[in-house]
């Protein structure tokens, strides 16, 4: 059976009230919106951008906490039922963290953007409360997991890694307070390894094993495959760690590469068998900025590669940072636009003999909009780091604000669909 077979077959025991995901997924969008506004006008050079607290760190804190941090709570709350085939997590405790996190995220983005460390620390605290709560509710549902292993083995290698990175975001913002913590030198390596890697990183490569398969309508991946990609990349988070704490000799830094580099292509090696062997082979723009996504990933790591070797590159260290947004953001972005009028189509059908489809819920022209915006604002930034040119870095935001609004544009088209279908 094909995983979207699966997906349909318990998906009236499994899915969630349509509210619980929605308001995650929208609050994911005004993020996307303010990240690509904060970048564009907001005081301060992306480019010139060293470290401390600042605009381009609030914009990165938008898109990191506010786009892909709203997506991964809402997708994984509503996708995990379905590998685990259990019965959803309650929506009444979604709903408080939603309420937590949501003003967390911008409570924080506007410590960093006006540098006020308590205002910071106060977003900060509620968004570490609203993600521990969640990741509680998730390590719970994971114990009575009987299904599709290599997901589950990813969730709890990103959960681990989220306990991580919340150690070292609050002993980083407890530094800015001018707080005596120890081990500063610490906390920002670790912070950054396994913020995008370790955490969101890996809770995208497991749920890709869900969302890939099924709307290609391919055969599941193969369980050991994924379960030996995701023991190579945690372990080479685990040595890069160790490294990063003196635990492990500088070297130590090469094979914590290796291992991730090689966790990552059989990942994409299996995600290129499930295209492959797909019933559905036109799969739309969506999944060319997956493909993108994808791209964008491999540089990421080769980026880092070289900064870990700690060789003289010029503007390495913002094309490693460019990369990695580009890869988690585009990645993200795609699946939203495919994973919104899916779940929508599946509410509204509820109890009726015919409802909205998928592709009637769509507005095509307002996402084909984004995808030329999107494609352009990242092309628009890489040639930005090329030429250090803060200028055209601001006009590749502007470009990204516009797709930005295209794609709010087909998320309201979509709820007012829903809404006249009585959902």
């Amino acid at each position: 059976m094909t995983v979207a077979g699966a997906f349909l077959g318990g998906a009236s025991g499994r899915l969630l009230p349509a509210a619980a995901p929605l308001r995650f997924f929208g609050a994911a969008v005004v993020y996307h919106v303010l990240g690509w506004l904060v970048l564009a006008f907001a005081p301060g050079d992306a480019l010139d951008f060293r470290g401390g607290l600042g605009w381009p760190l609030a914009a990165l804190h938008l898109f990191t906490l506010g786009v892909l941090g709203m997506t991964a709570l809402g997708a994984a709350a509503q996708l995990l039922p379905v590998a685990t085939r259990q019965a959803p997590v309650g929506a009444r405790a979604l709903a408080w963290i939603w309420g937590l996190y949501t003003p967390g995220v911008a409570l924080l983005a506007l410590g960093m953007g006006f540098a006020l460390p308590p205002l910071l620390a106060l977003g900060g605290t509620a968004v570490a409360v609203a993600l521990a709560t969640w990741a509680a509710l998730v390590a719970l549902h994971l114990r009575g997991a009987r299904g599709m292993p290599g997901v589950c083995a990813h969730a709890w290698s990103a959960l681990v890694s989220l306990f991580v990175l919340l150690a070292s975001a609050l002993l980083l913002a407890a530094a800015w307070l001018g707080w005596n913590v120890p081990g500063r030198q610490f906390t920002l390596p670790l912070h950054l390894l396994f913020a995008p890697f370790g955490f969101m990183g890996l809770l995208a490569l497991g749920l890709s094993y869900v969302l890939v398969p099924m709307f290609a309508l391919s055969q599941p991946p193969r369980e050991r495959v994924q379960l030996a990609s995701c023991a190579l990349i945690a372990a080479g988070l685990l040595l890069a760690a160790a490294a990063a704490l003196g635990l492990a000799p500088p070297l130590a830094r090469a094979p914590a590469w290796a291992l991730g580099l090689a966790g990552v292509l059989l990942h994409l090696l299996e995600m290129r068998r499930a295209l492959a062997t797909g019933m559905r082979k036109e799969l739309g723009r969506s999944f060319v900025l997956v493909k993108c996504a994808w791209g964008a990933l491999l540089a990421t790591l080769v980026l880092g590669g070289l900064l870990w070797t700690q060789l003289q590159v010029p503007r390495a260290e913002a094309a490693f940072g460019f990369a990695l947004l580009a890869w988690l953001l585009t990645f993200v972005l795609a699946i939203l636009q495919r994973i919104l009028p899916f779940l929508a189509a599946l509410h509204a059908a509820a109890g009726r003999k015919r409802g909205p489809t998928a592709s009637m819920l769509t507005h095509d022209k307002a996402l084909n909009a984004h995808f030329r915006c999107h494609l352009a604002a990242f092309a628009g930034l890489a040639l930005a780091i090329a030429f250090d040119a803060n200028w055209l870095a601001r006009a590749a935001a502007i470009v990204g604000l516009a797709g930005a609004a295209a794609f709010a544009f087909f998320h309201l088209h979509l709820l007012r669909k829903l809404r006249a279908a009585g959902v």
